[in-house]
């Protein structure tokens, strides 16, 4: 128990202090689940709009593999991106591997689907409510999609804040793609993992302790976001 605590006493002093090497993970952290969250936003938000309002075979094939992929294990996606950057696979030339870019592609890989899924439940519930009218005034399905996006901003926000909370909380595939390089691809979750390991439990409370405030923040906006988004359609 005092080891403990004084861990934790630890922990605050190198948040407090500033600690250069714990704030240089964060920020990495957030660079790579930033950088990872707007590719996948950029994808999955068109994606999942087109698979309401695009008519074309095997919609419902889609959908189901879409749902399926929301599910993806984390260590095959690594394992897979890893494949395809490593000297051997089809981009081994790129020279990617344990790099911030392979950690953002896995996380890509990752996201993509959940926000795309997402994002279809939401324009789905938006196309049912505003088909008729957006029909009466000459929009088609293909031209109403931006329209019905920038509708749903407020909801679609969430979609993007779930997609960021599971990028930042993600440890299996960076770890696999990164190898968890001191000051070149550790981030928060590698970093708690390997100082664990160390018993270098400062460290990793430290690292904890922002991680668990930064997916409090991005639930309770994504709540109030939410609420606002009801009460916004309610009105």
């Amino acid at each position: 128990m005092i080891e403990f605590s004084e861990a934790f006493a630890a922990a605050f002093q190198l948040i407090a202090h500033f600690d250069a090497d714990l704030y240089n993970i964060v920020a990495l952290s957030l660079q790579v689940s930033l950088s990872a969250v707007t590719l996948a936003a950029v994808i999955g938000l068109p994606v999942g709009a087109a698979l309401v309002l695009l008519p074309f075979r095997g919609k419902r094939v889609v959908v189901v593999l879409l749902n399926a992929l929301m599910g993806l294990p984390p260590v095959v996606v690594g394992l897979i991106v890893y494949l395809v950057l490593s000297r051997s696979g089809p981009l081994g030339v790129l020279g990617l591997l344990f790099t911030p870019t392979a950690m953002i592609i896995a996380q890509v890989i990752l996201i993509a689907p959940i926000i795309a899924a997402l994002t279809r439940q939401v324009i789905e519930e938006l196309w049912t409510e505003y088909q008729e009218q957006l029909l009466s005034l000459g929009s088609g399905p293909a031209s109403s999609i931006p329209t019905l996006l920038w509708d749903g901003r407020f909801s679609l926000v969430t979609t993007v804040l779930a997609g960021f909370g599971r990028a930042s909380a993600e440890v299996g595939a960076v770890m696999i793609v990164g190898g968890n390089i001191d000051h070149v691809t550790r981030v928060m979750t590698t970093a708690i993992a390997l100082e664990v390991s160390k018993g270098d439990l400062a460290l990793a409370l430290g690292l904890g302790i922002i991680l668990l405030s930064l997916s409090v923040g991005i639930n309770a906006a994504a709540y109030v976001l939410g609420d606002y988004a009801k009460k916004r359609m309610g009105a």
